[in-house]
């Protein structure tokens, strides 16, 4: 597996709404019938069977969410903490804790709260309304981690991260974020193709819009305002204009 930790220090509160929802994520993928742990969900066909139930009674169904039905109005936030396979959730969870916390330390528990929610949701729902008419179950934070990403890129532009990777006998080697951002979306492609055909849907456009959410929103709420440089005020022998 790949290890990832931050290479920039001095934080003094811990992120406590990035531990958060990986501990949540966490529990609902171990609970679900999804990581093969719950023995109450059977076995063979029966363990599929509740596995698919599971994806559509959480997951986002794009031409179901269109109806406006309000069984589905809450699918693009529950759909956040659900994942497909062992790789999509703990890749997932990796790329969320490097990154995660300082986005989180800049922008403050609440903000980052609702930033992340918001991003995550608002990306669902894009690829959703883009395909109205699919009965493809998506599910994963993978639209949320993507505007952290994106809203890292904007806030840390020259941020290098420190990362263990096990094809080169686990040597710590610092790359700069934007190169492990591109191992990110590698990863997700990864994760869709181990997910086989019984498996929820991973949207690239979702991923698309998430990150470039975040970026824009990162963008407008701290870019720093242009800085009018005042007349020098005049010396002897000069006169005001």
């Amino acid at each position: 597996m790949i290890g990832w930790r931050r290479a920039v220090r001095g934080v003094v509160a811990g992120p406590s709404v990035t531990y958060g929802l990986i501990a949540v994520c966490c529990a609902v993928f171990l609970i679900s019938p999804v990581s093969g742990l719950n023995p109450s969900y059977g076995t063979g066909d029966a363990w599929l069977a509740a596995q698919s139930a599971y994806f559509e009674r959480w997951g986002v169904i794009p031409a179901q969410l269109m109806t406006g039905s309000p069984d589905t109005l809450l699918t693009p936030f529950t759909a956040l903490f659900v994942h497909g396979n062992w790789l999509h959730l703990l890749g997932n969870m990796l790329f969320l804790y490097v990154f995660g916390a300082m986005v989180e330390e800049r922008m403050g528990p609440l903000e980052f709260a609702l930033f992340y929610l918001g991003t995550g949701a608002f990306a669902l729902l894009a690829y959703a309304a883009a395909n109205a008419e699919s009965g493809q179950t998506l599910v994963g934070a993978s639209g949320a981690i993507s505007g952290v990403l994106g809203a890292f890129l904007l806030l840390f532009p020259k941020a290098r991260v420190t990362s263990l990777f096990p094809f080169l006998f686990f040597l710590p080697l610092r790359f700069p974020a934007w190169i492990v951002l591109i191992f990110w979306f590698v990863l997700q492609w990864l994760a869709v193709s181990g997910a086989g055909q019984g498996g929820p849907g991973v949207a690239y456009l979702a991923h698309v819009v998430g990150f470039g959410t975040g970026f824009l929103y990162a963008w407008g709420r701290f870019r720093r305002p242009a800085r009018v440089k005042a007349p020098a005020a005049a010396t002897e022998g000069e006169s005001q204009p």
